[in-house]
């Protein structure tokens, strides 16, 4: 909802600058383009983007990750919010422990030029809010629209720089989970800009995580969906935020990176960034996806008799994947995940990775560990001044004394190469089977995820998330 500026001095709290001020801020331009109508056909992808998180989070609960969180949530107060570990959560509570489930599996959605994944935070934050105040599924859906939007504007403009050192998903997601947050609680836009201000004053998430094989890259998801909850909560109560949070002098992008704050509200009309969104059919890391596509294709083409012949492997791509993705010797499923090398060997030797793929025992597979050895990785164009508007890669195998090669511009998944519907729901489906979910269980969820749109609550959608 939007309110004129002469109407803002009657409102508790939510400036500390005059309106005339305030309604240049980038803030109130972000707030305003997320409070635009969402149609029925962006509400249809929303309710796509859940059952997506749904199967990713379902899975995340058999990671080892889950156990403390199951742990910890035992030790505090019930509330309406079911959790996917068990037993029900007050609001703030259930943002982190679903919002830390959507990730340990690098399956969840991505933007690519916001190099961010929005499910993960968006979705979690959106539930528990949801859930806590009774609303319609279709209020849902919009807010989950309307947070993606936010958290993706920020993510692009934040860029690359910002990119080297932090993560996205966690930083741009406070203000995600604050827009979805405040459309739920259908907060003014000065209070908007205040839950906008105070979300991004928490933003936090440091990729030294990806150094060493721990849990903190879930409380990265978790904390972001949390932290822009209660920044919107708190300005629904009058609590006051920074309006020039975002492009400030001490402020967002002044602090994290760089970037170009002008570029949030570009082309405030243009459709939902929703639909920019891919889904991941691989259970890797999105660097290693355009490599694995590449690595299919190649295998199909290649004589019976070759794959065993390899004696060299060459992988381009762009800088990106390679800083991220440089493991020639993976010692953990997690390592494996943001392998290159190991992305390039299991799939040519077994075809279309799956999480077993990436297990210690088929680390250790003697030949995948000797055709791992032998791939080589480098950045290279087209696909290096490409990134991140497209994610490619180019692979190179030498065998027998011929050199084979193919090429990818987008990943499968990105809008360019889209999966179809039916791929998205064997996706859904192997994850919840992975979960040692009961197709009893799985049909209700994906029948709860189809019906979200016009549903009059959540419930049956929350229902699956206990046996």
């Amino acid at each position: 909802m939007l309110i004129c500026p002469d109407k803002f001095a009657s409102l508790p709290g939510a400036l500390s600058a005059a309106p005339e001020a305030f309604v240049t801020t980038v803030a109130f331009s972000l707030a305003s383009i997320c409070a635009r109508s969402v149609d029925g056909a962006a509400r249809e992808r929303a309710a796509l983007h859940v059952q997506d998180w749904l199967g990713c989070a379902a899975a995340g609960v058999r990671e080892a990750v889950s156990t403390p969180l199951a742990a910890w949530a035992a030790t505090r107060p019930r509330g309406p919010a079911a959790l996917l570990t068990g037993s029900r959560a007050d609001m703030l509570d259930a943002c982190l422990i679903n919002g830390a489930l959507g990730n340990p599996l690098e399956m969840d959605d991505v933007h690519r030029a916001a190099i961010l994944h929005p499910g993960p935070v968006v979705i979690p934050a959106a539930l528990a809010v949801g859930e806590t105040i009774g609303a319609a599924a279709d209020d849902v859906l919009a807010a989950i629209v309307r947070g993606y939007e936010a958290m993706i504007r920020v993510g692009v403009a934040a860029g690359p720089g910002h990119y080297a050192y932090w993560h996205p998903t966690a930083t741009c997601g406070v203000f995600g989970a604050a827009v979805a947050a405040a459309s739920l609680l259908r907060l003014s836009t000065p209070m908007t800009v205040a839950a906008l201000g105070n979300a991004g004053t928490q933003a936090a998430g440091l990729w030294q995580v990806r150094h060493e094989d721990v849990m903190a890259k879930q409380l990265h998801t978790a904390h972001a969906a949390h932290a822009g909850v209660l920044a919107a909560d708190w300005a629904r109560h009058g609590f006051s935020g920074v309006t020039t949070l975002l492009e400030g002098p001490q402020g967002f992008f002044a602090a994290l990176g760089g970037g170009d704050p002008a570029r949030v509200a570009a082309e405030p009309d243009a459709g939902w960034k929703i639909f920019e969104v891919s889904f991941k059919p691989w259970p890797a890391c999105r660097h290693a996806h355009p490599l694995i596509d590449a690595a299919l294709a190649l295998r199909e083409t290649l004589p019976a008799d070759a794959i065993a012949a390899i004696d060299t492997v060459e992988v381009r791509a762009y800088a990106d994947a390679i800083k991220f993705c440089d493991r020639p010797d993976p010692a953990t499923a997690l390592q494996a995940k943001f392998s290159l090398q190991h992305c390039a060997a299991t799939v040519l030797l077994h075809g279309p990775p799956a999480l077993a793929h990436f297990e210690p025992s088929a680390l250790a597979e003697p030949r995948v560990a000797a055709l791992r050895a032998r791939v080589r990785v480098a950045s290279a164009e087209p696909y290096a001044s490409a990134y991140p508007a497209h994610f490619g890669a180019a692979l190179t195998v030498c065998t027998q004394g011929r050199a084979y090669e193919h090429a990818v511009t987008d990943a499968l998944g990105d809008p360019e190469n889209p999966l179809s519907r039916p791929a998205i729901d064997a996706k859904a489906r192997t994850l919840m089977q992975h979960a040692l979910w009961s197709a009893g269980r799985i049909d209700a969820a994906l029948a709860a995820c189809r019906n979200l749109p016009g549903a009059a609550s959540l419930d049956a959608l929350t229902a699956t998330f206990h046996p």
